[in-house]
């Protein structure tokens, strides 16, 4: 699977105040999203960060050419999108999923058939079912995912104590 295009990494709550300043919820946990000169678009529209600071878990951003409230308020409810950041020590879900688990010692446990979101680990959901936090996997190559899970993490399901 290829990489998308243009990536969505945050959406325009509302405005905020009278000079075009608006609140962003980020999705992405890239700071440089909102770093004076990056470059988003809002559903197709070309935007340029000018300043961002950070307000209750969410940004307030100013967007250059966003000069009063009533721009502001265009962009309420825009999905913001940007170009993918190239990062070599990125795990992709497509590059995950299908991979061959096996922990250090060789052993195979399985393929990965879904990764899912959790809040403490993402996990790797394995093909007989079994859930193996992402914070497990110490090595990634071509179709394989290595794992240095905790003892009784990936015993068999079906072997008797």
């Amino acid at each position: 699977m290829s990489r998308p295009e243009r990536l969505e990494v945050g959406r325009v709550d509302r405005p905020h105040g009278l000079a075009g300043e608006v609140v962003v919820t980020m999705i992405s946990d890239r700071p440089e999203r909102v770093r004076p000169g990056a470059r988003l678009d809002a559903d197709g529209r070309p935007l340029v960060v000018r300043s961002a600071r950070p307000h209750r878990h969410r940004w307030i951003v100013r967007f250059e050419g966003v000069g009063d409230r009533d721009a502001a308020e265009a962009l309420r409810g825009a999905l913001l999108r940007a170009e993918p950041i190239a990062d070599p020590e990125a795990w992709w879900v497509d590059e995950l999923c299908g991979a061959e688990v096996l922990d250090r010692a060789g052993r195979r446990h399985g393929r990965v058939v879904a990764v899912e979101a959790n809040p403490a680990s993402d996990l790797l959901v394995l093909d007989d079912g079994r859930l193996v936090p992402l914070r497990f996997a110490v090595e990634r190559r071509r179709g394989v995912v290595v794992v240095d899970a905790p003892p009784g993490l990936l015993d068999d399901a079906t072997e008797e104590a």
